[in-house]
């Protein structure tokens, strides 16, 4: 049954809040950051000419990662505090609705395979624990915990343009450097994708070569628009 009361979102108000930053989590901000560098640089490869155009792309990439790093920061920190409020809601209304209402709207927002497989018996006792918690008065839907992971959001999201953005930093060809940052991000991304596949226990491979098919349709579209 703990584990239900879990899986619903239901666990103790006293709780200490936890980082969200699991290794899906990581590995997805690097995908983000790695997609983006691909995109952008690509379209500024098509605005800029060579010489100082390499450099002007290099500043750019690093410019956009930053500020999407800022954003993605803020939106986190934004979307946990908005599900922390409706958390609180959803138990505030478990205990102040009549017992057939809290257990018709406890069931219904339930994960469906847990609702195919509880009985009504199993529900109502879960309720009742619910509605049994007690609460510590502490209704702050932001924590310090949710500014040090945006911090983590920002840093993985910066730093995943830097391997990308290499090759611009020693090669002055415009043409030759985009397309070894583009080889860069490629690996990074297939890498990254395996890894993914590994954490979901199944084979590397699929997932790997799935993140690297969607940057290298990134780097085909660039390259038919000129870049």
């Amino acid at each position: 049954m703990d584990r239900i009361v879990r899986r619903a979102g239901l666990t103790a108000m006293n709780e200490p809040p936890k980082s969200v930053l699991d290794p899906v989590d990581r590995l997805s901000e690097i995908i983000f950051g790695l997609l983006m560098a691909l995109s952008f640089t690509g379209t500024m490869s098509v605005a800029v000419g060579d010489g100082e155009g390499v450099r002007g792309v290099l500043v750019a990439a690093l410019g956009c990662n930053v500020a999407w790093g800022i954003v993605d920061g803020v939106m986190f920190v934004l979307t946990t505090a908005v599900g922390r409020a409706r958390r609180l809601n959803f138990i505030d209304t478990l205990r102040n609705a009549a017992l057939p209402e809290a257990r018709r709207i406890f069931i219904q927002n339930l994960p469906e395979d847990v609702r195919l497989i509880i009985s009504d018996t199993d529900a109502e006792a879960l309720l009742l624990r619910v509605r049994a918690l007690q609460s510590t008065g502490l209704r702050k839907v932001v924590h310090p915990q949710d500014f040090s992971d945006a911090i983590s959001i920002f840093v993985l999201v910066a730093a995943s343009t830097l391997p990308p953005s290499i090759p611009f930093l020693f090669i002055d060809e415009l043409h030759i450097a985009m397309r070894l940052s583009n080889a860069v991000a490629l690996v990074m991304l297939f890498f990254i994708g395996a890894q993914l596949g590994r954490y979901m226990g199944r084979s590397p491979w699929p997932m790997g070569f799935a993140m690297a098919a969607i940057g290298a349709i990134l780097v085909a579209v660039t390259i038919a628009l000129g870049g």
